[in-house]
């Protein structure tokens, strides 16, 4: 690292900050897991040496110091410090963001909103744009009713369109053009709130090398095992994220938060749930916020407005939830007709996509996706 990061600290200012590493307090711990990793978009560090200090948290790129005071820094001695202090890293630019240790600690969503806020107002004054995906996937569609590969038209069975009666000859020609992941979706599951078409699960996870997540009618343990034991590398899990959010806790501790892809069906910023049938009053992003301090990681998002109409993927709102979320694996999905729209996902930083109807219409040829893949 480039001393000029420091701020000439000294070489006691060093020890002092590795010595303070080791005794990190329970607020600064929770606001570690929130800003480590890259989770905002920019990079932290902790407990970082600056000039005679050490600050709790530190972003170089944006020149951002983050404090957290306990009651010993409400003395008035330690106050008039702590001003003289904050002049000094005033003066090489550095803003200083200061918060209580307990409001922390009792409500972290509002003091990560404020450090959300600062970061999405200086990132578009610096002209820092959202980092872009390092990979993308893009993950292929097989919807399944009666053991046939169909796709409907926004969530509506009554508008079914058959494409192939044999889901394993689909998925084999994903497999032959260089795709390597595979989402499907049991909607007789999904309608009868019980797994359904395991066997074409088992079927296409034991004769292709594809990676698979399967959801549709998980509504139990049981159900779980079936598609675990089944081949499925990944269980698809929507509503009952909602509806039965003990019991998926409870599974992502038993199981492991990366055994699961999180599903977020979404009308006009808020959850979606019942296939679509029902709007409710959850917000996208606290959806999305309790669930990634659960450990979940990979999250794929349907405009519900947008899926199966080709009207091109909700791109405003995949762009606000990155800002908010850029430590996410994040899925786009509904709406994608062109190869113009996977270059546009994953240039505002999308992981991957789903895929479906455009590749059935024949909008997007394998070809076509085996050389943007390439």
């Amino acid at each position: 690292m480039s001393n000029e990061m420091f701020y000439g600290a000294t070489r006691s200012v060093f020890q002092k900050a590795e010595h303070l590493r080791n005794r990190i307090s329970p607020a600064e711990e929770l606001l570690w897991n929130y800003l480590k990793d890259g989770r905002m978009g920019v990079e932290f560090s902790r407990q970082h040496p600056a000039y005679l200090y050490v600050l709790d948290f530190y972003c170089h790129a944006l020149k951002l110091a983050i404090e957290l005071d306990d009651h010993v820094d409400q003395l008035d001695e330690v106050k008039r410090d702590g001003v003289e202090r904050k002049d000094h890293l005033n003066g090489f630019g550095l803003t200083v963001l200061r918060f209580q240790g307990h409001d922390v600690l009792s409500n972290p969503q509002q003091v990560m909103k404020k450090i959300e806020d600062f970061i999405q107002r200086q990132r578009n004054r610096k002209g820092i744009a959202p980092p872009k995906a390092t990979f993308f996937d893009i993950i292929p569609a097989i919807d399944i009713i009666d053991g046939k590969c169909v796709r409907l038209t926004q969530g509506d069975y009554a508008q079914k369109k058959v494409y192939n009666e044999h889901p394993l000859e689909v998925a084999r020609q994903f497999e032959n053009n260089g795709l390597k992941r595979l989402h499907l979706v049991d909607l007789d599951g999904a309608r009868t709130g019980a797994v359904r078409n395991w066997k074409v699960l088992e079927t296409i996870a034991g004769r292709t090398s594809l990676v698979v997540d399967f959801g549709g009618g998980i509504k139990s343990e049981e159900d779980l095992e079936i598609v675990y034991s089944s081949g499925a590398a990944l269980a698809t899990i929507g509503s009952l994220a909602v509806k039965e959010e003990n019991i998926f806790t409870n599974w992502i501790l038993k199981y492991g938060a990366d055994k699961f892809f999180l599903g977020a069906d979404v009308k006009e910023e808020k959850i979606t749930v019942s296939g679509w049938t029902q709007t409710t009053e959850i917000w996208i992003y606290d959806f999305l916020q309790k669930y990634a301090e659960k450990g979940i990681k990979q999250v794929f998002c349907t405009d519900v407005s947008k899926d199966g109409l080709l009207a091109g993927p909700s791109v405003e709102l995949y762009k606000s939830i990155l800002a908010k979320f850029p430590g996410l694996k994040f899925i786009a999905s509904g709406g994608v007709s062109s190869i113009g729209d996977l270059d546009a996902l994953r240039d505002i930083g999308c992981t991957g996509a789903i895929v479906g109807k455009a590749i059935y219409e024949g909008r997007i040829s394998l070809d076509e996706l085996k050389k943007f893949n390439d």
